[in-house]
Order: C-alpha cells, then structure tokens, then sequence
C-alpha cells in the first residue's frame, strides 16, 4: 500500500483526492498540508510543509503557487517523489521544478485527464498536416473561482500544436486593443470564466471555407484527482529523479 501526502488537501481538488484515496484499497492518505488546517476525516493535517513529519511514499499537490518553495524543500530534504498538479507558475518557479528535479522524481502536469493528453498527440497531428493553410485559435472555459488564465491546458495545448508547426507562430492572448488583420502565423487564446464549469477546451483549425474543432470537456473534477492519483502511483515505484508526465505515465 502507498502512502500519499495530500498538499491542499482543504480545497476543492484536495478534497476530491482524499475522497478517491479513501476508497482506494492500493492507497492510503497518510497526512494533509494546508494553511487552513481544517481537520480531516482519517488523517492529520499540517498548516505547512516544514510541519508535516508523517512518513510517505509520495506528494500530491493540488494547492497554490505560493505553496511550491516550501514543498519542494520538503520533497528534496526527505527524497519524497511529488506530482504538481497547481496551475499558473512563473517561470521562476518553473526552474526551481527543474532543479528540485535534479534530485527527486516530480511528475508535473497542467492536466491531469487522460481525455487532454489524447486531446493534444491529436493536436500535433493535425497541426502537422494542415501546416500555414489554417489558423488556430484555442478556447477554454472554467468556473469563476479560477485565478490563472489562460489556464496551463491551454498553453500545454498551444505547445503542442506550436512544436508541428513549419514556422514558430506568436500566442495572442487578447484582441481587444489590437486593430490589424490577423496574423497567419499566431496562435489565438481566448479565456472564459463563470458558474461552475469544471474545464472546457477547443482548438480550431480555421481554413479557407472550413473549420476543424477539437474539443474536450470535463464533466466532473474526479477525472483531475484520478489522474493525479495514478501518477502518485507511478512516481511511488520511480527511482530516478527527473520530470515525468502524462506520456510517461501512458506509455508504462
């Protein structure tokens, strides 16, 4: 049985995987880390990562940007393998990812459904195929409460179809103040936030008298923690550090 540290473990996400590994007989939720604190059924709960001393065979983070410093000091001083499943890093914070990586296994992914990895190999094909004779845009849709935009999806979506194209394109994130025709060689993101829509996104291929759209919908956040998880489950048996994601976790 694997033992899993749940970072955020007091939010939405956080609750959804506690509630996944609490009917998971391969797992069990050994400790919680967040600043609320609240108490849990089952397990205990730390304010912050240096306070958690409860042994573990992996970190599940589904928290906040701000949390990364300190978990990952957690994670490397007690070789503790982690999947980063927040949203909206800085590029700052990105490197520290790259170097924590040197030293532990970290699985990082701005999705964590399988339907979104499918979802991008097919946006790299027909970004390949259809080359400069069709612009792409990409739209995504969230629930209100969501701080980052455009979401990590959707930028993981444009770096697929970016990485196919013949030529490298320029992402667009907003319209409104530019009055020019469109450029051939951009990639259009548009964000959408309201109600409590779990995660919409579409990528248009837009041609001359035709349009192809490729759309995938999140009709629940279980899929999210599901998948997260799972890659818990995949980094628990990983003993070399480096980054691993989705296509790893596919192609076991």
């Amino acid at each position: 049985m694997r033992k899993i540290i749940i970072s955020g473990c007091c939010g939405h996400m956080g609750r959804v995987v506690a509630d996944i590994c609490a009917n998971d007989p391969d797992i069990e939720t050994a400790a919680g880390i967040d600043l609320l604190a609240q108490p849990m059924e089952g397990f205990p709960v730390f304010p912050t990562p240096a306070a958690c001393t409860v042994e573990a065979d992996a970190v599940i983070d589904f928290s906040h940007p701000a949390a990364l410093g300190p978990l990952l000091e957690l994670c490397a001083a007690r070789r503790l393998p982690v999947v980063l499943a927040t949203t909206g890093y800085s590029e700052e914070q990105l490197e520290q990812v790259r170097q924590a990586a040197q030293s532990i296994p970290i699985f990082r992914s701005a999705n964590m459904s399988l339907g979104i990895n499918v979802l991008m190999d097919l946006v790299r094909r027909a970004a390949a195929l259809l080359g400069e004779d069709f612009d792409i845009e990409i739209e995504e849709r969230h629930h209100r409460r969501k701080l980052d935009a455009p979401s990590g999806t959707a930028l993981m979506l444009a770096e697929a179809a970016a990485g196919a194209l013949p030529y490298e394109p320029s992402l667009v994130y907003d319209r409104h103040s530019v009055r020019r025709p469109r450029d051939r060689r951009e990639i259009g993101m548009s964000s959408l936030r309201g109600g409590t829509i779990v995660g919409d996104h579409t990528v248009v291929f837009a041609g001359r008298d035709e349009v192809i759209e490729l759309t995938h919908r999140a009709a629940s956040r279980e899929v999210f923690a599901a998948g997260a998880v799972k890659a818990a489950k995949f980094l628990a048996g990983v003993d070399a550090p480096g980054l691993y994601d989705m296509s790893h976790l596919i192609a076991r």
